[in-house]
């Protein structure tokens, strides 16, 4: 108290605030009171500063102007009394008076935010808000001390005088603490906010150990930067200095989760304050920090990753127990990660039976101007209350430094009032919160994690801050932002105006500087600034990931059944219990499957999934399976859950044959997603990178709109290996084939998958039979092999008896790589074959097709059923068959840019007999992926296939003895704009 006394001793001898001043300076005190933003800068920061020095009689109450009094008394006088007026009883003004403060109520709690004191750098003014001002509903100075029913509100009173309400409402709405949560439609969630707020009036009450730590929290935020700042200077790290808070922030979240039972914490951040977050949260070691810095730290990935991409994991105490906290791994990509943090907290939550999320916590740190920017945010949110896709509530902070890149005028940076305006798709509550309040950013984290935890329902922090460098430290903020820098160069730091204000409360007059010594010395030192970290904490739960680390792809599995569990599978999952009424459609494909099971008809396509699946959850292994239409299947081949026809509930009468294999069996997942590619995809991605035992599965509605998910094809599925480290054995399948339904529905850009294959990272798949797509979605699982799986599946094969299979090859054998010639004459005089054509996918049994046609017994048709890992054994093995065959033809679908011939010509040619000759039949190239024509779709299939059987032509690649290349010859499309649109016209050949 004694620190506090001194500081009024200070001002009485200060002149400009006493004598004939002061009256100016009251004036401006009560205008500050009722309006922050009405007066001079240099005036608002100095009452602000008063604003930490503690009341009278100790408390941190706030002061109210005493002008609103004085009017009420003197207005009272005038109307011939000063008593207390009760607004109860029947008088028909008094009753209009009710009636409107509960619409002054409800103003405040819809849009008291709009008042409330939010930035740090006070740039704006105060909107004009009729509807929160007492004239706008008729009140008067003499109706502030009018009492009115107060019943409805928290504030701890059953009645209050006009001007009681009124400042009451002002701390909790308009204070540095704006929420917004009125316009949810659950009336139960708003009275719970408005308990929660009103009753402490949107402050908190912490006492003097929880305000040091925050303190040394906010000690730790600004050291790092400031440490790294001066030791490597102009060093990318994208600094988040104005934005300190946040680490306070997180600090309290990870304790008070841990608290609640919380055992887990995911987190998914871009790049700004990350190094922060893995210092001074996670607790990696400063110097493994500064190795990276100086380009000592080891290299031993193939490609690695900057700094402030890398993810990290630690366990740290609270006094609830541990937790495990994950900080994912990042691309520049922003917002990307989210997704990928949801699935790998629902993997989490799965393996340990917690369908509410009660023990795993999903964190999802934003930025403002990409939370409202980009439109992955759409779609997680519209995952998040989703059957596959809950989490149970996330929390989302947003660090909002008020810039974007360059751009910080609101007329630019997007289209609504806030950027966190995004949640209100699903009434997730907003609070936002003044960074330089960061007692008060605790309670708003305290209060969103205890909603989430009671409502399973996510909800955001808005964390209203400042970038006090440029978009990264070697940029010039001042060339576009000349009056925002100007600020930013006057403000103090959060960290000063906190230890000041713990100085003026008794806490210590050098705390703050002690701190800072403290910490800049475990910075030399590079020691952890997070204690304790556990280092010797293993949880149950963890996952090994060792056995499927060092493998190759050629490691073999024994991916076939015995028959007699092939027969007990079947029967169980053909079998439809008497109270389920199928379609007659759906009755009679699983009457099929059942003869097809018995051995009475071959195996389709949709058969051999089923068994496969079948046989993997019976194994043990459980099954994701998500997509847009992954129940029925997009082309109605699968059906794996049956819909009772006379259902009278919409929420009763499915059936899952698959989830009654057996009475222990691994769980069976099939999930119809929302109509999403992006998001889903990074959600099952994220999933699968926790969970290396569940055969993951994302299927597309066409493989053509697999490009919706690109970013997450690019950055995470084909380099999360070689960046990171990350192992992930998810599989994609994408409808791939050209049956002339346009440009949209064709094509699953195998090109692009072919484009990204290396370092071994990826498999490449288009098997075209039955057995096939048994045996490698069985390999998938049992080879201790992780890799990410594409299959590009079929669609008219899914019914084609053609690419049925008998048992025998599901009881036996495995994965084929390359399937040889299937005509016995063919194989029993290879040594009359002269031409080989090599083919992937559905153009096979055209070929064959052309074949028979034409009688062609001298050329034998093989099928790359795998495109990556290039099989060079299997393959080489069929051209040594067929060793008099002088030329080699790879026959596509695709036009000649795309599909696999320009990524597998060399691989073709590395496998050549000398002296063979390579060409080329296929569409000719194309901006497109397929005609919309049908004709000439018809047109081109039909020159495809016959230049397959016909004189090579166009690009031709020759083998030597030597295994060079002795000539090569290349075509032109020369095409005039008004030329046909033909696929093999107009092509002239070019020697080199």
């Amino acid at each position: 108290m004694s620190e506090s006394i001194s500081i009024y001793k200070a001002l009485e001898g200060n002149t400009y605030l006493f004598g004939g001043n002061a009256p100016y300076v009251e004036e401006l005190y009560e205008n500050y009171l009722t309006n922050p933003g009405s007066v001079p800068d240099s005036w608002r920061d100095y009452f602000d500063a008063l604003q930490h020095v503690p009341a009278v009689d100790g408390s941190d109450a706030r002061d109210v102007p005493h002008q609103p009094v004085i009017d009420a008394f003197a207005e009272r006088a005038k109307q011939g009394g000063t008593q207390v007026v009760v607004a109860f009883g029947a008088d028909s003004d008094l009753g209009r008076k009710r009636t409107a403060v509960q619409q002054l109520i409800a103003a405040y709690r819809n849009v008291g935010v709009a008042w409330a004191d939010l930035d740090p750098l006070k740039r704006q003014e105060r909107p004009a808000i009729p509807e929160l001002e007492p004239s706008f509903y008729g009140f008067t100075d003499a109706d502030q001390e009018t009492v009115f029913n107060a019943s409805n509100t928290f504030f701890g009173k059953e009645s209050m005088s006009l001007r009681e309400l009124l400042n009451a409402l002002r701390e909790t709405y308009c204070g540095t603490l704006g929420a917004e949560f009125m316009y949810a439609t659950d009336q139960h969630k708003k009275r719970w906010w408005q308990q929660k707020l009103e009753s402490v009036r949107s402050k908190p009450s912490y006492d003097a150990a929880k305000k040091k730590r925050i303190l040394e929290r906010l000690t730790a935020a600004e050291g790092l930067e400031r440490f790294l700042h001066t030791k490597y200077v102009g060093q990318k790290r994208f600094s988040l200095e104005g934005g300190e808070t946040f680490i306070a922030a997180i600090d309290h979240l990870i304790q008070s989760a841990g608290q609640k039972g919380v055992q887990e914490i995911v987190i998914g951040m871009a790049h700004r304050g990350r190094l922060n977050v893995l210092v001074n949260t996670l607790g990696k070691m400063p110097k493994d920090l500064f190795a990276e810095f100086d380009h000592t730290a080891p290299e031993d990935l193939p490609a690695g990753d900057v700094k402030y991409h890398q993810g990290f994991s630690s366990d740290v105490t609270t006094t609830g127990g541990p937790v495990h906290l994950s900080l994912a791994f990042n691309p520049s990509h922003l917002e990307i990660v989210n997704p990928v943090v949801e699935g790998s907290v629902r993997s989490r939550m799965d393996r340990r039976g917690d369908p509410h999320g009660k023990q795993v916590l999903p964190v999802i740190v934003h930025g403002d101007a990409a939370i409202a920017g980009q439109g992955v945010n759409q779609e997680t949110l519209a995952l998040s209350e989703t059957r596959g896709f809950t989490t149970g509530g996330t929390v989302h902070i947003v660090i909002n430094n008020q810039i974007r890149f360059t751009t910080s005028d609101p007329r630019d940076s997007r289209s609504t009032t806030y950027s966190t305006d995004i949640m209100k798709m699903i009434d997730s509550p907003v609070l936002h919160v003044n960074a330089d309040d960061p007692e008060t950013v605790c309670l708003a984290i305290e209060l969103a994690l205890e909603y989430r935890m009671e409502f399973s329902k996510d909800v955001a922090v808005d964390i209203v801050c400042y970038r006090k460098l440029g978009h990264n430290e070697q940029d010039t903020p001042m060339l576009t932002q000349p009056l925002m820098y100007k600020k930013i160069a006057a403000h103090p730091g959060t960290r000063k105006l906190y230890a000041d204000k713990l100085a003026t409360q008794g806490l210590g007059a050098t705390l703050g500087d002690d701190m800072v010594h403290a910490y800049r010395t475990a910075m030399d030192d590079g020691k952890h600034t997070v204690d304790p970290v556990l280092t010797n904490f293993k949880s149950k739960y963890a996952v090994d990931w060792t056995p499927y680390l060092g493998k190759v792809w050629t490691d073999a599995a024994d991916t076939a059944i015995p028959l007699t569990e092939w027969k007990r599978l079947a029967e169980r999952i053909t079998t439809i219990p008497d109270s389920v009424t199928p379609h007659t459609l759906v009755k009679k494909v699983y009457g099929d499957r059942a003869a097809m099971g018995r051995g009475e008809h071959p195996v389709d396509w949709g058969m051999g999934e089923h068994m496969a699946f079948a046989s993997l959850v019976a194994s043990g292994y459980p099954i994701r399976l998500s997509g847009e239409d992954s129940g029925r299947g997009t082309f109605s081949h699968r059906h794996a859950v049956i819909h009772d026809q006379k259902r009278e509930k919409w929420d009763e009468g499915s059936y899952i044959p698959l989830s009654n294999v057996a009475e222990n069996q691994a769980p069976f997942v099939v999930i119809d997603s929302i109509l999403s590619e992006e998001a889903v995809l990074a959600f099952e991605y994220g999933y699968a990178s926790n969970d290396p035992n569940t055969l993951v599965i994302w299927e597309a509605q066409f493989g053509d709109f697999a490009n919706g998910a690109q970013v997450v094809i690019d950055q995470f599925i084909a380099s999360g290996e070689v960046k990171w480290g990350r192992v992930n054995g998810m599989a994609l399948m994408l409808p791939h084939g050209y049956e002339g339904q346009g440009p949209e529905h064709s094509s699953a850009r195998v090109e692009r998958f072919m484009q990204l294959a290396a370092d071994t990272n990826i498999q490449v798949v288009q098997p075209t039979t039955a057995s096939q797509i048994f045996h490698v979605l069985r390999r998938q699982m049992i080879r201790p092999i992780r890799k990410p799986l594409v299959i590009f599946t079929p669609k008219s094969l899914l019914r084609a008896k053609d690419a049925t299979s008998p048992i025998s090859e599901f009881t036996s054998g495995g994965f084929q790589t390359v399937l040889t010639e299937r005509d016995e004459a063919v194989v029993r005089n290879a040594a009359k074959v002269k031409r080989v054509i090599a083919c992937s996918g559905k153009v096979y049994y055209d070929l064959v097709e052309k074949r028979e046609e034409k009688g062609a017994q001298d050329v034998a048709i093989i099928r790359v059923e795998q495109l990556y890992p290039f099989p060079h054994k299997a393959f080489a093995a069929e051209l040594k068959r067929f060793g008099k065959a002088t030329d080699l033809v790879w026959c596509q679908d695709e036009p000649q840019n795309q599909g696999a011939w320009f990524f597998i010509q060399h691989n073709i040619h590395e496998n050549m007999l000398a002296g063979q000759k390579l060409g080329y039949a296929g569409r000719a190239a194309s901006a497109s992926p397929a005609v919309g024509y049908a004709h000439l779709h018809a047109e081109q299939q039909k020159n495809l296939v016959e230049a397959a059987f016909a004189k090579l032509k166009g690009f031709v690649l020759t083998k030597s003895a030597g295994s060079g290349v002795r000539r090569r010859t290349f075509h032109v499309r020369c095409l005039a704009l008004d030329a046909p649109r033909t696929s093999l016209n107009g092509i002239k050949n070019v020697h080199r």
